[in-house]
């Protein structure tokens, strides 16, 4: 293992920590890290709370590595919390292997056509979740996961944790072993950064990303069709009617994925086009636009909501970015407003690799050697108007 993952010693030694407070005041950023209840086998999972002084609190969950609330400000310092997930722990356990609220994606964001790939001539067998094919890692994936606590603090960015979650060799199908950190930091300039790294012992392939389902008026409050979209992409990944790539990169223009101009959701929501017709809205991947220099972040998309006047934009150093207006989502879950939760309620964005990259050799590869450092990046900024 590199010196980069050699662990920073920290210790918890209270249920309740927290940094940078005092009785009457806080300094900017701080956080809290807490008790949030337990598993079935006993295992304690933690919320972790980052708090800066714009009002902004982004709550992480060590199960899952979810990240179950985002509070921030609307145009008027009203503040609302604009991410949609679970009141409890139980409700995360129960139903979180369907919609992903707010969880890490992994060991692969998006599908794997027919639960099965070939790597360096050997066939590798992973869950078929979602029909014939694997989603987001497969039944038991990062996101049914209790993360450690690597280290917590606060420095000139920001106030941080640091995840930990060691996947082993076989674990849901994919070879080697996998030591995996995330990182979120909430900083003083109102963005919450999420930094993904992993090694491996023997080949293996990796795709990590986030599946926060956001509404910029609050959870709860309804469609997001009236929200304002732009996303910097001149082509999308086609698919078949699984959601499985043919292989085709089609230009947006003239079609209802162009959002090279800010236009509202629902402008093209109920498209006949079968592209949108299948997954029941949109569901795909946008090949975002431009070359990436090495270690940069490029702006993804930029949301905006009239009601609120909060603004979202979303970067990533990821070739792709899938959006999905929360399609599978009927009316039979609830959040902490005790709401139900209904199709159009929420987008997510997912900065990622190509779905289904293993199978084709011309997309950006998924693959991950020995030796090599897996390091990505995704920056989500709040604002408002």
């Amino acid at each position: 293992m590199s010196a980069r993952f050699k662990k920073r010693c920290f210790l918890l030694s209270a249920s309740l920590f927290v940094l940078g407070l005092s009785e009457t005041v806080h300094a900017a950023p701080y956080l809290m890290v807490r008790n949030w209840g337990a598993l079935g086998n006993g295992q304690e999972v933690k919320d972790i709370t980052l708090t800066n002084d714009h009002h902004i609190a982004v709550r992480i969950l060590t199960y899952g590595g979810i990240v179950q609330s985002v509070e921030t400000p609307d145009r008027n310092g009203k503040v609302a919390d604009i991410a949609l997930g679970f009141p409890t722990l139980k409700d995360y356990v129960d139903h979180n292997n369907s919609p992903f609220f707010g969880a890490i994606l992994g060991r692969v964001a998006n599908r794997i056509a027919g639960g099965s790939f070939t790597l360096e001539g050997k066939v590798f067998h992973t869950p078929q979740n979602d029909g014939v094919n694997t989603i987001h890692g497969g039944a038991e994936s990062f996101t049914r996961k209790l993360w450690s606590i690597e280290n917590v603090g606060q420095d000139a960015k920001g106030a941080f944790v640091r995840l930990k979650l060691v996947s082993p060799d076989g674990d849901q199908g994919f070879p080697g072993n996998l030591t995996t950190l995330v990182t979120y930091r909430l900083g003083d300039d109102d963005t919450l950064s999420i930094r993904y790294q992993a090694e491996t012992d023997a080949p293996t392939i990796i795709n990590l990303s986030t599946h926060n389902y956001w509404n910029l008026s609050g959870e709860g409050s309804g469609s997001v069709e009236n929200e304002e979209l732009q996303i910097n992409a001149d082509r999308y990944v086609e698919t078949d009617p699984s959601s499985i790539p043919t292989g085709k990169l089609v230009p947006v223009k003239d079609t209802a994925f162009d959002f090279n101009k800010p236009r509202k959701i629902r402008e093209h929501l109920r498209s006949t086009d079968p592209q949108m017709l299948w997954p029941r809205g949109y569901d795909k991947c946008w090949v975002l636009t431009g070359d990436l220099p090495a270690g940069r972040l490029r702006l993804n998309a930029r949301l905006t909501d009239p009601q609120s006047g909060r603004v979202l934009e979303v970067s990533s150093d990821q070739p792709g970015l899938q959006f999905y207006t929360s399609n599978s989502l009927d009316g039979r879950l609830a959040g902490p407003s005790g709401q139900a939760y209904r199709q159009g309620d929420a987008v997510a964005f997912e900065p990622e690799h190509f779905p289904d990259s293993v199978h084709h050799s011309d997309f950006p590869s998924t693959e991950l050697k020995p030796g090599e450092i897996y390091d990505h990046t995704v920056v989500f900024a709040f604002s408002h108007l």
